[in-house]
C-alpha cells in the first residue's frame, strides 16, 4: 500500500485543473472592478487620486492578459509554477494600487486575502506560503509607506493608529487563518475523493471476479450433463471394443479427456458461484468464502456460528453474496490475521431482527489515540521497527479499514471498533481475546432471504450482461 498515490505531492495537486482562460476571466473582472472603484472614488466623492500611476498598474496587468491570450492557446493548464507566478504578480499589481490609494486606510486592501485564499486550495503547501509571505509582506509595507487619500479641499482621509494596527493584524491573521483552513479542508477533500477512487476499484476488481466466477459456474453446471453422458456412452463403448485395441484405446481416451474437462470446470468453478442459484448462500458459507484466502497463513481463525438465544428458526439464515460484503469482510479479517499475535475469532450471531459478525484478535488492538478516527482514510500512523514485518511496505495508511467500511456500509451495514482491554494492562492481565474488535451489524430484512423467496423458483442461468 505504498505508491505514488500516497505521496500527498502528488495526491493534492491540482494546479493542472486551472485553465489559463479561467484565470484570464478572473483578471478581467479584477480589472473592471479597479476602474470602477477608481472612477467611483474620483467622480462621487472627489478623491485626489494619481490616475496616471494608477492607470498605468492597472495596464499593466492589462497587457499581461493580453499578452497571455495572444502567446498561449485557452485550453492552456497551467502548471503549479506558472500558477505560483501569476498569484505574486496579481498580489503585487494589487498592493502597489493599494499604496497609491492610502495603503491599509483604504477598505478595499482586504483584497489582499484573495489570492492566498486561492492558492491553498489548488497549490501545494510550498508555493502557498511563500505566496503568504509575500502577501504579508507587502501588507506591511503599505501600512507604513503609501500616498495617502485627499479629498477635493485638500483633507487627508486617515484611521486612528489602534484602527490600522488592528486592520494590519486582522489581515495577518486572515491570511495564515484562511490558508491553513482552506488547505485542510482541500486536503481532506482530495483525501477521501482518492479513497473513494480506490473503493470503486477494490469493488469493481471484486464485481469482476465474482462475474467470472459465475460464468465458470454456470458453465460448469450446464455442461455437467453433456460430459456426463459422453463418459458413459464412452465407457459402454469401451466394453463393446474389447476384440479392436486400436479403436477401444481411442475411446479411453475420450473418456479419460472428458474426465479432464470436469476436473477443470470443477477447479475453476471454486473462484466463485454467483449464478442465478447461488446468488443467496447460508451466512457461514459467505463467511467462510471471505476468510479463505487467510485460513492458511499461520495464525488459526476460528469461525463460531451460532444464533443469539430465543432466536425462532431452527437454521441459519441465507444472506446476499454481495461483493460489497465479501471484499468488506476479507478486508477486515486481513487487517486481523495481520496484527494478531497467535490467532483470530469470527463469530457470526443472528436473531429475528439483526444478523451480527465479529472479529476479535489477540493482538495489540487499535492504538487508543486513533481509535475515534478508524475508517477515516490516509490515516498516517508509523510502526515500530520491530512491527515492520508484519506487514512489509504497508505505512498504515487507514485505507484499507476504509474501504471495508464503506463496502460494508454500502451493504446496510454498521461498524463499530473497540479494544479487548485496557491496552495497559499486563500480559498476564489480559484476557485470550485481547485485542481489536470490529463488530458488523445488519438488520436482517436488508441482507437476508426471507421464507417465501427461500421457496421461489429462480429460473434458469440469464446471459452475462456486459
Amino acid at each position: 500500500m505504498t505508491d505514488s498515490s500516497a505521496d500527498p505531492y502528488i495526491r493534492h495537486s491540482r494546479s493542472d485543473w486551472i485553465s489559463l482562460r479561467t484565470f484570464i476571466v478572473l483578471r478581467w473582472i479584477a480589472i473592471f472592478g479597479q476602474i470602477a472603484a477608481i472612477t467611483v472614488a474620483v467622480r462621487y466623492y472627489n478623491l485626489q487620486l494619481n490616475l496616471g500611476l494608477c492607470f498605468v498598474v492597472i495596464g499593466a496587468s492589462t497587457v499581461a492578459n493580453l499578452v497571455a491570450m495572444a502567446v498561449y492557446p485557452e485550453n492552456k493548464h497551467l502548471t503549479e509554477t506558472q500558477l505560483l507566478l501569476m498569484f505574486l504578480f496579481d498580489i503585487s499589481q494589487l498592493s502597489l494600487l493599494l499604496f497609491l490609494t492610502g495603503g491599509l486606510h483604504n477598505p478595499f486592501s482586504l483584497l489582499v486575502l484573495v489570492p492566498v485564499a486561492i492558492s491553498a486550495s489548488i497549490l501545494q503547501a510550498r508555493p502557498t506560503i511563500i505566496l503568504g509571505l509575500v502577501t504579508i509582506t507587502f501588507t506591511t509595507l503599505i501600512g507604513f509607506y503609501h500616498i495617502p487619500l485627499r479629498t477635493g479641499d485638500g483633507t487627508v482621509l486617515i484611521m486612528p493608529d489602534v484602527f490600522i494596527f488592528g486592520f494590519w493584524v486582522a489581515i495577518i491573521i486572515g491570511t495564515v487563518f484562511l490558508g491553513l483552513y482552506e488547505r485542510r479542508v482541500t486536503t481532506e477533500i482530495d483525501s477521501m475523493a482518492d479513497a473513494l477512487l480506490a473503493t470503486q476499484m477494490a469493488l469493481s476488481r471484486e464485481q469482476k471476479l465474482t462475474d467470472l466466477g459465475g460464468v465458470v459456474a454456470a458453465a460448469a453446471h450446464e455442461l455437467g450433463t453433456p460430459l456426463a453422458t459422453i463418459k458413459l456412452v464412452s465407457t459402454e463403448l469401451i466394453d463393446d471394443l474389447a476384440d479392436m485395441p486400436q479403436q477401444k484405446e481411442d475411446v479411453e481416451l475420450i473418456r479419460d479427456q472428458t474426465d479432464r474437462c470436469r476436473d477443470i470446470l470443477r477447479s475453476m468453478g471454486q473462484i466463485g458461484k454467483d449464478d442465478l442459484h447461488l446468488r443467496y448462500a447460508p451466512l457461514s458459507a459467505v463467511v467462510e468464502e471471505a476468510a479463505a484466502p487467510h485460513m492458511n497463513r499461520g495464525k488459526p481463525v476460528t469461525i463460531t456460528v451460532l444464533p443469539d438465544e430465543g432466536t425462532a428458526g431452527s437454521g441459519q439464515p441465507d444472506v446476499r453474496r454481495q461483493p460489497e460484503i465479501i471484499h468488506g469482510l476479507r478486508n477486515l479479517i486481513q487487517n486481523a490475521v495481520d496484527f494478531a499475535s497467535t490467532r483470530v475469532w469470527v463469530d457470526v450471531q443472528w436473531s429475528d431482527s439483526r444478523i451480527a459478525i465479529k472479529i476479535i484478535d489477540d493482538g495489540k488492538g487499535f492504538p487508543p489515540h486513533l481509535i475515534r478516527r478508524i475508517g477515516d482514510p490516509f490515516v498516517h500512523t508509523r510502526r515500530p521497527p520491530e512491527n515492520q514485518h508484519k506487514r512489509p511496505g504497508y505505512e498504515g495508511m487507514g485505507l484499507g479499514l476504509f474501504i471495508a467500511k464503506t463496502l460494508l456500509e454500502r451493504s446496510g451495514a454498521d461498524l463499530s471498533f473497540a479494544n479487548g482491554c485496557d491496552p495497559f494492562l499486563s500480559k498476564s492481565e489480559r484476557p485470550e481475546r485481547c485485542g481489536a474488535i470490529v463488530q458488523v451489524v445488519w438488520p436482517r430484512t436488508v441482507i437476508s432471504r426471507s421464507k417465501s423467496q427461500a421457496k421461489r423458483d429462480v429460473g434458469e442461468n440469464q446471459p452475462m450482461q456486459v
